[in-house]
């Protein structure tokens, strides 16, 4: 194998494949991102077993053939390339080592047999449609801060996605909930998207696609079938094994009757949150939020460090409550608010609590209020 590629392109293709391997591996070949070369292209692959990402990259290739490469080291290296320099790959001869040279610079970097290189296997991907990057982007966003990190419950490590329908329109629904908060966001269903099965994306694979994201404009090409889920994002394919768990009726935990209405700037709602839960105890980081007529006040009470307390204006006609959360959980969700006004709905100081966008009606969010 021998290829010339831009480094500016190699720099970039390596970025989007090597944050897939994982810094310390039982299985060496995961280490390695796998380079082949052909035509005109050369393709670029990483994988840690439960997710692969492959991409194409424009490359000048004087002999056909593939090798691996340690991932992190040949993305280093390429990163403290100069800008517009050519870099040649090659492999052959009686060196096992892969040969890299860009300028004045040579290097030699071990390698390990290309046919031990991990693929995952493809399987029928029964359902596909296209969607715009933009809807797939904001679908990510609005959820994923809401997505369990506590392992014991599997099923809650992701992102639930699944076609639904929301007064009569047919919409492409994201859930994210830890049990203490919920997320949901929904898009236009894309042609096609009806037949998808309900499924459970984990955490790690939407980090990687919501970087590939930040690339695109273009539409993205969804495949899905029960075990695994495939996006082709222009040159990049990223493909992963599904969370094979069923995700809870969070339809349930959503309150549809809260009739205690507040109407509150965002901005400033979510600097006070912020200042007051300054001295707020690490574990709880509760905050109290107490209502009145057209006022709002926000309280920390903390034994160690003190008390805080901020009052703000507020739209609320209804009888007075006093109820608390979480203050990153009140910043999470703030911070997802477009519009200018966040919407709390409450029932009373033990029920959840719904909090919907002024600027947006396809979010919005559940949180389960604690104890002050």
């Amino acid at each position: 194998m021998k290829l010339t590629i831009e480094r500016a392109v190699l720099l970039k293709a390596l970025g989007h494949v090597q944050s897939v391997v994982e810094r310390r591996n039982t299985i060496p070949i995961l280490s390695n991102v796998l380079i082949q070369a052909s035509g005109d292209h050369a393709r670029l692959t990483a994988t840690d077993l439960d997710m692969e990402i492959v991409e194409e990259a424009p490359a000048r290739v004087e002999r056909d053939g593939q090798a691996t490469a340690p991932a992190h080291t040949l993305y280093e290296i390429a990163r403290k390339l100069p800008d517009g320099a050519d870099v040649t790959l090659e492999l052959g001869g009686d060196d096992p080592r892969v040969f890299l040279s860009a300028g004045r610079s040579k290097f030699h970097l071990p390698s390990l047999p290309p046919g031990d290189f991990p693929v995952m296997p493809t399987e029928d991907l029964a359902v596909s449609f296209s969607l715009p990057a933009e809807d797939l982007a904001r679908l990510i966003d609005k959820t994923r801060f809401a997505v369990s990190t506590e392992e014991t419950r599997y099923y809650l490590n992701g992102i639930h996605m699944h076609p639904a329908e929301r007064d009569g329109r047919k919409v492409l629904r994201a859930v994210a909930t830890d049990g203490h908060r919920l997320a949901l966001a929904e898009a236009d269903q894309p042609g096609g998207a009806s037949e998808m099965p309900a499924v459970i994306i984990p955490r790690k694979p939407i980090g990687e696609l919501r970087r590939l994201l930040e690339d695109l404009d273009d539409d993205i090409e969804m495949s899905v079938s029960e075990g695994k889920i495939r996006f082709r994002l222009g040159a990049a394919v990223l493909t992963s094994k599904l969370i094979d768990g069923t995700f809870p009726d969070y339809e349930r935990v959503i309150p549809r009757g809260n009739d205690k209405i507040m109407r509150v700037d965002r901005a400033p709602f979510a600097q006070a949150v912020d200042r007051v839960a300054t001295i707020s105890q690490e574990k709880s980081r509760s905050v109290k939020l107490s209502l009145s007529d057209s006022n709002l006040v926000l309280a920390v009470n903390n034994p160690e460090s003190g008390t805080a307390s901020e009052e703000l204006s507020a739209d609320y006609s209804s009888e007075e409550l006093s109820i608390g959360f979480n203050a990153r959980y009140l910043l999470d969700v703030a911070g997802q608010i477009v519009g200018d006004e966040a919407i709390f709905e409450f029932a009373d100081s033990a029920s959840p609590t719904r909090v919907t966008d002024s600027g947006d009606p396809n979010a919005e969010y559940v949180l389960m209020p604690l104890r002050v």
